[in-house]
């Protein structure tokens, strides 16, 4: 790179003191020479701000009135950072010191590369892969997302088995690389998301402009996971098959999107009856939950879906395989055997 361009890493905080005082040391130790480090804040109400303006006066805070979600809280505070590069790192992330210059050197080789994400390892072992992104993303034909290194719940240990540059269908939220330019050529994060597959959404759209999505393996981050909202949350239930069955409705064409999101409606009706099964109840209403507020909003994501220019649509990572079937029924657990 003849000339290094700017870097903003951006922590969206929401009462994250604990992960801020764990993690921020390895952020602020990263060697990128033309970095800025800045902390958006969606209105906490702990000591987090305290202390940043107390430890580490170099970083920047950008406060949003009130909690505008993942999604929202991003849209706020992006408006008003100007880098050539935007990080969106979650903050229960550990970094490495050299963990920006291969990504940053691997989009700069072409234009056509929006978004990335390093390699992401669990904090709390970091011998295995990191549930929220592990070695990229991908998504099925059903419109599952999956990872390499972490199909449903099975994860991988890292081997090195997916140490080769390649380019995924979406990148993890949890550390994601986008250029500037792409991110408001997007239109960022769709707010009504709030949290959860947000980013694959804005991953889809761009891919549907025709764009790449790449892995950086020589780059790698360690993720704690769930600092913000944890598995046994049923309001993640409801975020997760509420905005799945939006991400197909916005990003295929109103045939297709049709015909998956009736046999999701099947299987997420499965889905509810497990949780019933193994004592549940709060998660099987909170599928019940996604499914009328995804009535609800159906015409609203209509005009968004058709507004999505779908003629220069980018495959890659895109299985044409069903992974429930291939996970439940076939009993295959790592990406190397789909």
């Amino acid at each position: 790179m003849s000339k290094v361009p700017s870097v903003s890493v951006v922590i969206l905080n929401w009462n994250g003191l604990v992960h801020l005082q764990q993690f921020l040391p390895s952020v602020c130790a990263s060697t990128f020479s033309n970095l800025q480090i800045i902390v958006g804040d969606n209105a906490s109400t702990d000591s987090s701000l305290e202390f940043i303006r107390k430890n580490y006066p170099q970083i920047k805070i950008i406060s949003n009135e009130i909690n505008y979600g993942f999604a929202g809280g991003y849209n706020k505070v992006l408006e008003q950072v100007k880098s050539d590069y935007y990080v969106l790192l979650n903050s229960d992330v550990e970094v490495q010191a050299d963990w920006i210059q291969p990504v940053i050197e691997q989009m700069e080789r072409d234009d056509r590369i929006a978004a990335a994400q390093p390699k992401i390892l669990s904090q709390t072992d970091k011998k295995k892969f990191e549930y929220a992104g592990a070695a990229g993303g991908y998504i099925d034909i059903l419109g599952y997302p999956f990872c390499r290194g972490r199909i449903f719940d099975s994860v991988e240990l890292d081997n090195g088995q997916y140490d080769r540059e390649t380019e995924i269908f979406w990148a993890s939220g949890a550390a994601l690389f986008i250029k500037r330019e792409k991110w408001e050529e997007a239109g960022g994060l769709d707010e009504d998301f709030f949290a959860h597959m947000e980013e694959i959404d804005l991953c889809w759209r761009l891919k549907n402009k025709g764009y790449r999505i790449m892995y950086c393996p020589d780059s790698v981050v360690y993720h704690v996971g769930g600092g913000t909202l944890n598995a046994e949350s049923p309001f993640k239930t409801y975020l997760n098959f509420r905005n799945n069955l939006v991400l197909i409705q916005k990003n295929l064409s109103f045939f297709n999107a049709s015909i998956i999101i009736f046999a999701r409606l099947w299987l997420d009706l499965v889905s509810l009856m497990k949780f019933l099964v193994d004592g549940r109840p709060k998660h099987a209403m909170a599928i019940n939950k996604a499914h009328i507020a995804f009535f609800k909003a159906i015409f609203k994501n209509g005009k968004k879906a058709a507004r999505i220019n779908k003629s220069h649509y980018n495959r890659t990572g895109m299985m044409r395989i069903s992974i429930v079937w291939q996970y439940f029924v076939l009993k295959k657990k790592t990406f190397d055997r789909l």
